[in-house]
């Protein structure tokens, strides 16, 4: 771990409530409704009922679960269900939901079908987990089996240890539609998907896979709720900061058209950098829809007509190549 020459300023990335995030959206980005239809255990190993669960829970039964929190209690749980996005666990009339990517044996490169599986055949199973976030008025309830393997002595040590600035190395433990989580050797952080690359990145997936080794830059930390924000992306210099000493107007780029809309087409010229080619500039006479002219994957040859780098914006031409 070590300090950056000199702070990056940096704009925190969008909150994503973080761990009711997880609850949200699972491993995989998909949605898990507030109310979800839970397949629940009702007799033998394969008898599953699809029910709703929706449970009362008497006011000392949270001050417990409050209290078990605050205290970092680990407790032993029966999973008694599961959706995509991880498993239902009971402790007594509560019900509380561990995330897929707060499982601990889960295979990382299994799909979706493999993964449900495995989630399944963890009904009827004990978990030793630990309270991560708790929402009484919500009925919310959120656990994690890696939590409680992780030395809290030890987690509790880096997390004071660390600085916002930081360079750390870590490994990419999960990937969700709105990040990486990234463990930074018994801490993890999240990398939130605006903070992966300069460039677009349509899911983490795309760019990064579980397992794989990173560095990362050090955005933000909240101690009192145990969460880091990291970065990736600014450990390399934004293309935007540089872009008028680099390309000047009148200039001819080469570029990929990477999105078609209504109003013309996105082309990146360089990793992080792209340029809108409005509908106006695309060709000549009349044509119904951009798509007529040009396609994702499309390399193409264009004119610079503007730049402004603190819009982080450039204008482009294919029409006035010609």
């Amino acid at each position: 771990m070590g300090q950056m020459g000199e702070w990056i300023p940096a704009n925190e990335p969008p909150d994503e409530e973080y761990w009711k995030a997880l609850l949200r959206d699972g491993e995989y980005g998909r949605a898990v409704p507030t109310d979800p239809h839970i397949y629940l255990r009702e007799g033998g190993e394969h008898d599953l009922t699809r029910v709703s669960v929706e449970p009362t829970v008497a006011e000392y039964q949270w001050r417990d679960a409050q209290e078990a929190m605050e205290q970092g209690k680990e407790l032993e749980l029966p999973v008694v269900g599961c959706n995509r996005g991880g498993v239902l666990v009971g402790w007594g009339d509560l019900r509380g939901f561990v995330p897929a990517s707060h499982l601990v044996n889960l295979s990382p490169h299994s799909n979706e079908d493999e993964r449900q599986d495995e989630l399944r055949r963890l009904i009827g199973s004990r978990l030793r987990l630990k309270i991560i976030e708790l929402d009484q008025e919500q009925r919310r309830l959120i656990l994690s089996e890696r939590a409680a393997c992780i030395d809290e002595s030890s987690r509790q040590e880096l997390l004071n240890a660390l600085c916002p600035g930081d360079i750390c190395q870590g490994h990419v433990t999960n990937l969700c539609s709105f990040g990486a989580f990234v463990d930074l050797g018994g801490l993890e952080g999240l990398v939130h998907v605006s903070e992966l690359s300069w460039g677009r990145v349509e899911h983490p997936s795309d760019a990064f896979e579980p397992g794989q080794p990173v560095e990362v830059y050090v955005l933000n930390i909240d101690r009192e709720r145990g969460r880091v924000g990291l970065s990736i992306k600014r450990l390399q210099p934004d293309p935007w900061q540089s872009v008028e000493e680099r390309y000047q107007v009148g200039q001819v780029v080469e570029g990929v058209i990477t999105h078609v809309v209504d109003f013309g087409a996105f082309a990146r010229v360089e990793e992080g950098l792209e340029g809108l080619i409005h509908i106006s500039e695309l060709a000549e006479g009349n044509f119904l829809h951009p798509h007529d002219v040009v396609r994702e994957g499309d390399v193409v040859t264009a004119r610079v007509l503007n730049i402004d780098s603190e819009r982080r914006r450039m204008g482009l031409s294919l029409r006035r190549i010609e």
